[in-house]
C-alpha cells in the first residue's frame, strides 16, 4: 500500500520553513500532496492559482511531490486523494496545542487518517507567512525567508497593491 500524505496550508507566501517540512516529509512518504487551502475568510496576498503555480515551480525537483488546491474539510480532501497521513509543522508549543486539537478532531472524522508532526528546523522556528508579508509591506528584504522567485513575486504584489 502506498503511503500518501497531505501537507495543507495557505502558503501565502511559501517560506523556507514550509520548504523544509516539504523536503523532509517527501523523504518519509511515497507521495506528498501539497494542498493549498482556498480560504475565503482570509484576505490573501496571492490568489490560490498564483500560490499553486509558485509551489509547483519551487517543488519541481521533488519527483514525489504534487501540488493541488482544495476547499472544504481537509479530511474529505485527504480521503479523495487516498491519503493516510496529514503532515503538520510545529514551530512552538502554541502550535502544538492547536494542531493536537485539529489532529484529534480529524482522527474522529476520518479514523484512517493520522497526523504526523514535524518539528520546524530551528533556523525557521520564528518564520511565518504573516511575518514575511509584514516585512515586505515595509520594504524589508525577505530573501532570507523565501526563495528568490517568491521574493520577487511578493515584492511585485506589494508594489502593485500600494502604488
Amino acid at each position: 500500500m502506498s503511503r500518501i500524505a497531505i501537507y495543507p496550508g495557505s502558503f501565502d507566501p511559501v517560506t523556507f520553513g514550509h520548504l523544509d517540512i516539504m523536503q523532509r516529509a517527501s523523504q518519509t512518504v511515497d507521495e506528498l500532496v501539497v494542498a493549498v487551502l482556498e480560504n475565503h475568510a482570509k484576505i490573501a496576498l496571492f490568489s490560490v492559482e498564483e500560490r499553486v503555480k509558485m509551489l509547483k515551480i519551487i517543488t519541481k525537483d521533488y519527483p514525489n511531490v504534487r501540488v493541488e488546491s482544495f476547499h472544504g474539510l481537509l479530511v474529505d480532501f485527504a480521503r479523495e486523494q487516498g491519503a493516510g497521513f496529514i503532515i503538520r509543522g510545529l514551530r512552538a508549543i502554541t502550535d502544538f496545542d492547536y494542531e493536537l486539537q485539529m489532529a484529534q478532531t480529524n482522527r474522529i472524522m476520518a479514523p484512517g487518517v493520522d497526523t504526523i508532526f514535524f518539528a520546524t528546523n530551528l533556523e525557521y522556528a520564528y518564520l511565518s507567512s504573516t511575518t514575511v508579508r509584514e516585512v515586505a509591506s515595509y520594504g524589508g528584504d525577505i530573501t532570507k525567508f523565501v526563495p528568490e522567485s517568491v521574493a520577487r513575486a511578493v515584492e511585485e504584489k506589494i508594489r502593485d497593491r500600494y502604488s
